[in-house]
């Protein structure tokens, strides 16, 4: 890595540090307001069932999540973004969040923790 490329990655740190904000920390913060949001169907928090695909926390405090449903015919796919949403919102230093659901890779069983696997004796 050149110095320029090295300085231009080094920015959004940079930037985040200047405004007092943990990038890193928040990001733990938020996915730890994950776990209190749960499926009413199955017994598991959202985030070990797999439903979290990614989070991003940017310098500004915006919140990026992208997350799946375990099907499109979800009997909470109008609602369950939504908690998503408020959840991650409550986390200090962030100033908006916005939840994106996708289908693309789709969810299977497969993608639970392994906590959650024994929690539903999936094997």
């Amino acid at each position: 890595m050149d110095g320029e490329e090295q300085e231009a990655s080094s920015r959004p740190a940079d930037e985040a540090a200047s405004v007092g904000l943990d990038i890193e920390a928040v990001k733990e913060e938020v996915i730890r307001s994950l776990h209190r949001v749960y499926d009413p169907e199955i017994p598991v928090n959202i985030y070990e069932l797999g439903l979290i695909y990614s989070v991003e926390v940017a310098v500004d405090g915006v919140v990026t999540i992208e997350m799946t449903l375990t099907s499109p015919a979800c009997p909470v796919a109008g609602s369950l973004p939504g908690e998503v949403e408020a959840m991650a919102g409550t986390v200090e230093g962030v100033t908006l969040v916005t939840v994106n659901l996708t289908w693309d890779p789709p969810w299977t069983p497969y993608k639970m923790s392994e906590a959650a696997r024994l929690e539903l004796n999936f094997w």
